[in-house]
């Protein structure tokens, strides 16, 4: 698998008052570079559908029948969990 950071080029087609905006917001947002720039856009829409996705699934949770959770389950869940926070660990700790 490629690194996570690779970078490839990608040509888009724009109008030029949306060419002109883009080449004008690396220095108003504080981007070193246009290409920066919607990097960040893109990261930020990302962001933005992963947060809509887990409101439906907690909604989804939310309207679907209460019911008690058996100790097996718990203990799934936690097994599940510290699977995910120990890699986040790991690259605090570097």
């Amino acid at each position: 698998m490629g690194d996570k950071h690779e970078l490839t080029s990608m040509t888009v087609s724009l109008p030029s008052t949306q060419k002109d905006y883009v080449r004008e917001q690396p220095a108003a947002t504080g981007c070193s570079t246009p290409s920066e720039y919607i990097r960040r856009l893109i990261h930020a829409d990302q962001k933005a559908h992963e947060q809509e996705a887990l409101e439906r699934k907690v909604l989804e949770g939310l309207d679907s029948p209460a019911r008690e959770m058996t100790s097996k389950e718990w203990s799934k869940l936690r097994q599940r969990l510290k699977s995910k926070l120990k890699p986040t660990k790991r690259r605090k700790a570097r």
